[in-house]
C-alpha cells in the first residue's frame, strides 16, 4: 500500500483515504506520497491514443492502488471530466493550454471535481460526515463550491478576502446556498489561509470533523498533474520531445502538481513558475533564503496574491529539504538541481497588462491576468534563456480562468468585455448570501461553533 507522509515528519503515514479525508497532518504539515509512482515509455507513449478521463484513470491508479477498485474509479473520471480541454495554437511550436471550461471557467474545476467524488466514496465507505473548511484567493471557492454543491454527508464553509476577488468570482460561490456558507474576511488570502489552518488543529473543534479542499489536500493535487500529461500526449512529436511548460503561480499547487508530473517520467526541459509581484520564491530560488511577504502584495491577478504558499513545503519535501507551515527552513533543499528543473520570474502589473494586450493584437489569443503573467513568465524565459532551444522546442503555458471572470481589467485594456462562457450567465440576477468576519482567530472560532455544532 502506498503510504502518505506529513512534510513536517512528525504524524504517522497514512493511506490515501485517510490522507484525503483529513486534509492537513496532524503536525500541521501537508501529506506527500512517501514514493513517487512512475510511468514506463510504453505507457507514456499510451497516452496519444487515450482521452482525458482514460489518462486521468491512469495516473488515478497509480496513487489509489488498492483504496479504491478500477470500476469506481473509471466512474469517478468519466463523471468529473465531461468538458472540452483545448490546446490553442500560438506560433512555432508554442500553445495556450485553456483550463477553463469546466462548470466555474477555472482550472480548480479539474481537482475540485474529482476530489469531490472521491471523498464521497470514501465517506460513504465509512459512514461518516464532513465540514470542509477552505480558503480562497479567487477561483478554489466557487470550484469547491460548485462541486460539493448538494452533498448531504458534505457541508462547506469557503473564506475569502473581502476586497481581493471579482464581483463573478463572489457571485459564484455566494449564490449557491444549501449546504454552502461563505464568509468574506477582513484581510488577506494568507489571513483566511493561516485561519483555516489554525482551525484544523485546534483540538477544541475536532468534533466538527474538519477537512481541506484546498490545494493543501493531496486530493486535489493528483488531479493536477494529469493535465500535464494530456497536454503533452497531444502534442510531443515522440518521448524525447520534453515539453517547457510556463505555469503562473499563488498557493503553488499547479506547479507541484507539473513537478509531480515529471517525478513520475513526463518528458519534462523545465518548468517556468511565473509569479506576480509577491516575488518570495524567486528571491528563494536565486538566494537560497526564504522570507514571508507579510502582507501580501495586491496585485490583478488576484488568486496569485500569495506571500507564503502552502504548496512551497512540499517543492522543499521534493528536493531533499524540510520547511514547515511558518515558512521555516530546518533542511535546505538541492537549490542547484531546483535551478536546473526551475526557472522563476516574477511579473508585474505592467507587464500582465502589456502581455495581455499583446497576445490579442499579435496572435488573437485572449488571456486574463493569471494565464497573462504565464505567457509573460514564457516570453522572459524566452529573452534571458532561449538560446538554449530551437524553433522545434515544445512550450505550452497554462490559462488558468476564462477572460470573461475579470471583465473590468480586460474591457480596460482590449475595450470589450469578454464573452460569458454558459457558466458565468446570469450570475448578475443571483441574489447573494455571505457572512462578514474580523480577521481573528477566536470570533471565527465562535462562528463555527455556533453554526457546525449541533
Amino acid at each position: 500500500m502506498l503510504l502518505y507522509h506529513s512534510t513536517n515528519l512528525k504524524a504517522q503515514p497514512v493511506p490515501f483515504g485517510q490522507a484525503l479525508l483529513k486534509g492537513l497532518a496532524p503536525d500541521k504539515g501537508l501529506y506527500m506520497p512517501e514514493t513517487i509512482p512512475a510511468f514506463s515509455e510504453d505507457e507514456l507513449d499510451a497516452f496519444r491514443n487515450m482521452n482525458y478521463p482514460e489518462i486521468a484513470f491512469q495516473v488515478g491508479k497509480k496513487y489509489l492502488l488498492d483504496q479504491i477498485s478500477e470500476e469506481d474509479l473509471l466512474w469517478v473520471v468519466k463523471n468529473a471530466y465531461d468538458y472540452p480541454v483545448p490546446l490553442d495554437p500560438v506560433y512555432e511550436r508554442k500553445y495556450i493550454l485553456r483550463l477553463d471550461r469546466g462548470p466555474t471557467a477555472s482550472f480548480k474545476d479539474f481537482a475540485a471535481r474529482m476530489m469531490g467524488r472521491l471523498m464521497q466514496y470514501f465517506l460513504k465507505k465509512e459512514n461518516r460526515s464532513l465540514l470542509i473548511l477552505t480558503a480562497t484567493s479567487g477561483d478554489t471557492g466557487s470550484a469547491i463550491a460548485n462541486a460539493f454543491y448538494g452533498l448531504d454527508n458534505i457541508k462547506v464553509c469557503v473564506l475569502f478576502p473581502e476586497k481581493e476577488i471579482t464581483v463573478r468570482q463572489r457571485k459564484q460561490m455566494t449564490t449557491l446556498g444549501q449546504n454552502v456558507q461563505i464568509v468574506a474576511v477582513d484581510g488577506k488570502f494568507d489571513d483566511c489561509q493561516t485561519l483555516v489552518k489554525e482551525a484544523f488543529s485546534d483540538p477544541q473543534l475536532e468534533h466538527l470533523q474538519l477537512s481541506s479542499a484546498n490545494s493543501i489536500n493531496i486530493g486535489r493535487l493528483i488531479p493536477q498533474t494529469v493535465y500535464y500529461f494530456y497536454a503533452w500526449s497531444r502534442l510531443n512529436t515522440g518521448l524525447n520531445d520534453r515539453a517547457v511548460f510556463s505555469v503562473p503561480s499563488g498557493n503553488f499547487g499547479d506547479m507541484m502538481g507539473g513537478v509531480m508530473a515529471m517525478k513520475m517520467g513526463l518528458p519534462v526541459k523545465r518548468f517556468i513558475i511565473a509569479v506576480n509581484e509577491n516575488d518570495e520564491f524567486p528571491v528563494y530560488l536565486q538566494t537560497g533564503k526564504y522570507g514571508r511577504i507579510e502582507p501580501s502584495r495586491n496585485c490583478i491577478s488576484s488568486a496569485m496574491n500569495v506571500g507564503h504558499p502552502s504548496n512551497l513545503a512540499r517543492l522543499v519535501s521534493m528536493y531533499g529539504g524540510v520547511m514547515d507551515e511558518k515558512g521555516h527552513i530546518s533542511r535546505q533543499a538541492d537549490l542547484e538541481k531546483m535551478r536546473t528543473d526551475l526557472f522563476s520570474v516574477s511579473i508585474t502589473d505592467e507587464e500582465t497588462r502589456e502581455a495581455i494586450k499583446k497576445a490579442y493584437v499579435d496572435h488573437n489569443i485572449l488571456l486574463e491576468p493569471h494565464g497573462a503573467v504565464g505567457w509573460a513568465g514564457l516570453n522572459r524565459y524566452l529573452a534571458t534563456e532561449g538560446k538554449m532551444h530551437d524553433k522545434e522546442q515544445l512550450f505550452i503555458s497554462l490559462e488558468t480562468a476564462h477572460p470573461a471572470k475579470f471583465p473590468e481589467e480586460i474591457t480596460r485594456i482590449l475595450g470589450f468585455d469578454p464573452v460569458l462562457p454558459p457558466s458565468l450567465q446570469g450570475l448578475e440576477n443571483k441574489e447573494e448570501q455571505f457572512d462578514f468576519l474580523g480577521n481573528d482567530y477566536r470570533a471565527f472560532k465562535d462562528y463555527l461553533t455556533k453554526k457546525y455544532d449541533k
